[in-house]
Formats: structure tokens, sequence, C-alpha cells
């Protein structure tokens, strides 16, 4: 009828099986990371087990509700009914209908289909989130969920219309109709019907008993799936971007002392100490970046009784000595919206709640995604952040009178009857205008809904769908940067890099030429962008975070 591996002892949790094609991770409840998520949702044939020890508290919180049911008991969604029907009590021999309605009146989501791997990480979540046998689903059907999932069927969901308030409730549902038969789903390079799809994979549809589809739905299981996914990409982003800038420090020759690890240890930020750190090591053996003390010894060499103006500063402009300082905040922010995150995938956060060593039930907000919300708000603050300083940076290298004896635009060939690379400005600015804009925060957008029942939302979900588009923005101004870096290395002497960033130049140059002639900049810019979001640049640069 229906595959499902799981083992009779308890390991550690956490992935134990990882081969080319096929990655096995064991589910418990707990312990679940946000790169467990990411690594699990990249990849078709990962398979989840279950170990015995939680096969059996799912079942004892089932075997619970159903005393309670047999006592008469009345909770929320067995035998009442639900959101803005609250006050009404339906018998419990209408379970199946009840559960089955509320699946098919929620699910009214729109737009695009979320890609396969935020279905996939948002499968993973709720399973997780079932796993710690505080839901009271049937064991039968938690087992055909993670059977669904093992045999790569991807349902359909919509990408807009969740309040992110009892949960993502449309996404969720997209979901459990495909569990139940309904719906559409991709299987094996095809979208069917969820009937098509469970019948091919031989899997038999949910039937489903009291609060059973309020279970699989009532949650925020995608809008935290989906935080770990970007969280995992933007961690990964910082590392690459603080690469970037020391190829960037190199193509403006700038100053090395403001990243002395011993000055930032005057002002102990964990997250600004590991910035200066890195860019202190990464520029160990650069030879395009300044000494500090050169550049006095020079200014003590022009020393005049009268004032008098020289070509050299002491100091450098903010968006370059203070990048310790501005990276360092988004550092300290993301460790904590990671935190928030892995909080929230190792949650039971439906409602109600089932708790068997307490053996009561408990009606409570667990599914409210404030958490996601305000963490993914604090998230596209640090990518518009991100975004403001790259933009500083590609203006002084654009500027004559800014970027150290540099050619206007970069354009050290033809210039005034070459543009050189003016061009690329217009689009990192338009970027970080719009990243900018997007920027307004989510989480205080709050709109009642159900006739008052849900009378405060979170729109976590809206809040982490706006986080990739600002993602994807920032990508690209971050890789119209390095295209500058590349084409200043190039024009100062790339045999002066440092050994690290040397090695990201040659990458670069593997696909994006030096530009002594003016063409168009869009491949370029989108071939940057992959590589900025890949983990190339720092494999490059042996980095180790």
């Amino acid at each position: 009828m229906y595959n499902l591996k799981h083992t009779k002892e308890t390991l550690n949790y956490g992935i134990i099986m990882n081969s080319k094609n096929s990655i096995t991770l064991q589910i418990s409840g707990s312990g679940l990371t946000t790169k467990e998520v990411f690594r699990i949702s990249q990849s078709m044939n990962s398979q989840l087990i279950i170990p015995e020890t939680t096969l059996k508290k799912i079942v004892s919180s089932r075997e619970l509700l159903e005393k309670f049911v047999n006592d008469k008991r009345i909770i929320y969604g067995v035998n009442t009914s639900m959101g803005g029907f609250v006050n009404w009590l339906v018998p419990v021999s209408n379970a199946q209908e009840l559960q089955e309605n509320l699946i098919s009146a929620v699910a009214t989501n729109v737009g695009e289909y979320f890609n396969d791997d935020i279905v996939r990480a948002s499968m993973l979540v709720r399973i997780n989130s079932l796993a710690r046998g505080n839901s009271a689903i049937s064991l039968e059907n938690f087992n055909k969920l993670v059977a669904i999932f093992n045999a790569g069927i991807i349902p359909c969901v919509p990408s807009k219309g969740s309040l992110g308030a009892s949960g993502d409730l449309g996404p969720l549902a997209a979901i459990a109709l495909v569990a139940i038969g309904k719906w559409k789903a991709k299987f094996q390079g095809e979208i069917l019907t969820g009937k098509e799809a469970l019948i091919k994979a031989d899997i038999e549809p949910m039937e489903l008993s009291f609060k059973e589809g309020l279970s699989l739905i009532n949650g925020t299981s995608v809008m935290a799936a989906y935080g770990a996914l970007l969280i995992e990409k933007c961690e990964r982003l910082i590392t690459t971007y603080e690469i970037i800038s020391c190829l960037s420090f190199e193509g403006l020759k700038a100053m090395k002392k403001p990243f002395d690890p011993i000055v930032h240890k005057q002002k102990p930020h964990s997250g600004q100490l590991q910035t200066a750190k890195n860019i202190w090591e990464i520029l160990s053996d650069s030879k395009l970046i300044q000494d500090e003390l050169e550049i006095e010894h020079q200014l003590q060499s022009h020393h005049a009784s009268a004032t008098m103006q020289t070509e050299t500063p002491i100091e450098d402009a903010y968006s370059i000595r203070c990048t310790p300082h501005i990276i360092g905040p988004i550092r300290d922010t993301i460790k904590w919206i990671k935190h928030i995150i892995t909080d929230e995938i190792n949650s039971s956060n439906d409602n109600p709640l089932i708790l068997t060593e307490h053996q009561e039930v408990f009606h409570n907000g667990h599914f409210h995604g404030q958490y996601i919300s305000v963490a993914m708000d604090y998230l596209s603050i640090s990518l518009t952040t991100l975004s403001n300083l790259s933009d500083r940076r590609i203006d002084r290298f654009m500027d004559k009178s800014n970027n150290n004896n540099l050619p206007p635009f970069l354009c050290k060939e033809n210039p005034g009857l070459r543009l050189g690379l003016m061009g690329g400005q217009f689009m990192a600015t338009s970027l970080t205008a719009e990243n900018r804009s997007l920027c307004t925060p989510l989480s205080i957008q709050s709109l009642t809904s159900t006739g008052d029942f849900q009378d405060i939302v979170s729109l976590g979900l809206i809040a982490a769908r706006r986080v990739n588009e600002l993602y994807d923005n920032v990508s690209y101004i971050i890789a119209f940067e390095l295209l500058c870096a590349a084409q200043a290395a190039d024009i100062r002497g790339k045999t002066d890099l440092s050994s690290k960033t040397k090695a990201v130049f040659d990458l670069i140059r593997e696909s994006i030429p030096y530009l002594d002639n003016d063409t168009c900049l869009t491949p370029y810019l989108e071939e940057l962008a992959i590589i900025v979001k890949s983990e190339k640049i720092i494999t490059a640069a042996k980095i180790m975070d």
C-alpha cells in the first residue's frame, strides 16, 4: 500500500546517510536544523525515517484524544466547527466531512506555485512538527504523509494568500488536499491530480477523522520552512560578500589597518569581530591594499607650515572603513533569526494540542506566525543594508574623484568614445531603491479577518516571500560590484592581489572577460549573480566561516 522506513532505536537526530544521489534524515520532532531543511529540500531522492519512540508518541497522543472524545469533552476542531463558526457544535459522526470541508474551504491561495524546494521543505517541517506527538494525528495518516514525501510527490502550492495567523492554512491545505486524493501535484515530471499521483506512487489516500485535517494545516510550517531556506542562503551570502569586499578594497587601494582585530576588540560585538577577522586574514598577503603607516610617512614628507591639500587622505570612506560595523550587525541578526527559525521548525504549532505527559488538551495560539514575520522583517532590513553598502562601493568605483586614480567608470580604453561600466550602475542603483521600497515591515500590517476571530495576523509568509525578492535583487547589485572589482584588479595589476582574492578573480575570469569594449552587461550580470548565490566564491577563497 505504502512504504515507510523507520528504525526501532532512538538515534541521534540528523542526516545519517549521504550519498551522491540520496540523503536520509531521521525525524523525531526535535533537533532539526535549518541546514538539514535546506539540504533535504534540494534532493528529490531524500528520504525520511521515523524512530519507534516517535511513532509511539504519535499513537499515545491519538489514543488520549480518542479518550477525550469518549468522555464527551468539548474540543475545538473535534466536536466543534472552526474559525468563524467556532461556536457551532458538530457531532463526531460528521468528523470526516468536517475535516475535508475545512481543507477545501481554506485552500484559497492564488498565484504562481512555490518552487519544489519550498514545498518539500514545508512538508518536512510539518512532518517534524507532527512527529512531536502532540497533534493527535493518527499513525496511519502520519505514515502516509511521510510516504508521500519519500515518494517525491510535490503538491502544487499557490504562493499568495496566506494571513499567517492560524498558520499557513492555504498553502498547507494544498498539501493536505493531495494527501486525500484531490487537487494537483507534480510527480515524475508530470502534473497530475492528487488521486493520480497517489495511485502511481502506490499510496492510499488519507481518510480523515476528527482533528486530523486541522493537524495537517494549522501551523507555521510553510513560512518557517521558507525562512529556513532563506537564512541558509543569506548566511552564505554574507561570507561571500566579505570576500568580494576584499577584492573591492584592493581595487580601490584601501587601507588595511582599520580591519586589524586588535582595534575591533575594543568594540566587542561578535559579528563585527568576525567580519574584521575575515577581512584581515583574506588580505594578509595583498600587495594592493595600502599600509596606513606608509601613507602617514608620505604625508609627513609634505609637511608644510601652511595649510595644504594632499592627494591621499589618511582614512578611507565609511563604505570601506566601516564594513565590519555594517556587516557585523547583519551577522549578529542572522544568528538571532536562525535561532528563531530553529525553534519554530522544532515546535508543536497547531491548536489544540493533546499533551500526553499532562493528560490534557490545551487550546492555544501556537499557530500564530509573528515570530517568523518579525524575523523576516529583520532579514529584509539586513539585505537592504547590504544593498546600500554595495551601492556606495559601486559609486566609488565609477567616480574618478573617489576611486584612487582609477579611470572614470573603469573605462581605461577610449574613454568618452566608450562609456565603460557606466550603465551597470543604473541597474544597481535602481535595485537598491527597489529594495528600500520593499523594506516596509510586514509584521505590523495586520488586518482583521474571519468575523474578527482572526483579529490580528502575522503575514509571515508574505514577509518570507518578500525576503526572497530582496535576496535576488541584492545578488545582482553585488554581482555588479564584483564585476567592477575584477575590472579594477586588471587595471591595477592582478598579480598583486592576495592569494585568496586572486583565486576569486581567476574564477570570475573563467567566464567574464576584462571589458575593453562596450557590450551588453546583462548576460555577465546574470552569470555573476548565480556565482554570488552559490558556494563557488567561498570555495575558491578556501574560507571556513
